[in-house]
């Protein structure tokens, strides 16, 4: 067994499969509920909006208003600002907050300390990036968390962005003791996702030729369909499900080789992959930047991040779309953005680069 095998039989070991591929399965509501979202018009927000209608709960949003042209049908919208224009909110009540839109712990705390009294369960979207360690397989919700040198810090950037939600997390704690879900996603993926770290791959595929694929196909990668994140949150406000979770695909559930073979299959392409060595990659400078998304070494400081595990999370109902349902979903929704966004996405190898560099290798 070599060390790649290793790790993901470490951790792997618990997460059933069966239930790591179960789709289905979702919680029936449990009654019409007053739902109040801290966001809503970004990515993920537009998904838990549709999922809470589609089981028959009202949906306030409360924003800045930038990024939604239109209003949602059905759907009440407060305008405002965390950092503290929060008019709108105050003398409502509300049986849930779901907060997706918390980077810094002190626009937290104004909301929570506004509506402890008059919300009966609120629910935090964090991230896995707020552990301290994720060199090795297996992170689980009781790892150590990370802690800024400077916790009084706002600027939010790659280096302060976990220890902020950390910092986040303990206000929910502490304002919501006993009434509160936190929840720890992994790269979000999807329809949607204009950060388009998971659509390079498959669009990149569709395209054909020869491309550059990174280290091996038996290395694991994580995410978390957007659809599926919003059925678990959902479900975990109909009946209030306290507790903190991973929210995440299962070591081993994806590779990158299933990745783009995957991509493959659906998009009907005929791309030729060139795996190229973590050694390699790193002696073209392509491990410090955004040129290879979602996928990471395995080894190093970043080995277990592809592996943490969502076993708490499965027993509290999330279940997982298959690899293949989500490519063909990001693939029909990047497909029918504009062009300049579909052409030219935010992360991956530009073609120019990606062909220099194979011809280089040969």
């Amino acid at each position: 067994m070599n060390r790649r095998e290793l790790l993901l039989s470490a951790a792997a070991f618990s997460v059933p499969a069966a239930m790591a591929r179960d789709a289905g399965g979702e919680p029936a509501g449990k009654g019409k509920l007053r739902i109040l979202i801290l966001g809503g018009t970004g990515f993920i927000g537009p998904h838990f909006v549709r999922e809470a209608l589609a089981r028959g709960h009202t949906v306030t949003l409360f924003n800045r208003g930038k990024r939604q042209e239109q209003p949602t049908p059905g759907v009440e919208t407060l305008l405002g600002d965390r950092d503290g224009q929060l008019e709108a909110l105050e003398g409502r009540d509300w049986d849930v907050v779901i907060d997706n839109s918390g980077y810094v712990p002190r626009h937290v705390r104004l909301t929570t300390q506004l509506l402890r009294e008059r919300v009966r369960h609120y629910l935090f979207i964090s991230t896995i990036s707020v552990y301290a360690d994720l060199s090795a397989p297996g992170t689980t919700e009781d790892a150590p968390l990370k802690k800024l040198a400077d916790p009084t810090v706002e600027k939010v950037d790659g280096e302060t962005y976990g220890g902020l939600k950390a910092l986040c997390e303990g206000v929910v704690l502490e304002d919501f003791a006993d009434r509160n879900t936190i929840v720890r996603p992994t790269y979000i993926v999807g329809p949607g996702d204009h950060t388009d770290r998971f659509t390079y791959w498959p669009w990149r595929v569709s395209q054909g030729g020869e491309m550059l694929a990174p280290g091996t196909a038996a290395d694991p990668i994580q995410y978390i369909d957007v659809r599926d994140l919003a059925r678990f949150v959902i479900g975990c406000v109909e009946v209030p499900t306290p507790g903190t979770f991973n929210a995440c695909t299962p070591p081993g559930f994806a590779t990158m080789g299933g990745l783009l073979e995957a991509s493959r299959r659906v998009s009907g392409a005929t791309t030729q992959f060139r795996w190229v060595d973590e050694a390699t990659l790193r002696a073209e400078g392509l491990l410090d930047g955004p040129a290879l998304p979602i996928w990471s070494p395995p080894t190093g400081e970043s080995a277990g991040s592809a592996l943490v595990s969502p076993a708490r999370a499965v027993g509290a109902g999330l279940r997982f779309t298959a690899l293949e349902d989500t490519v063909r979903a990001t693939l029909e929704w990047h497909r029918s953005r504009p062009a300049e966004q579909r052409d030219k996405l935010k992360v991956g190898l530009s073609r120019e680069a990606e062909t220099a560099l194979l011809a280089k290798l040969r």
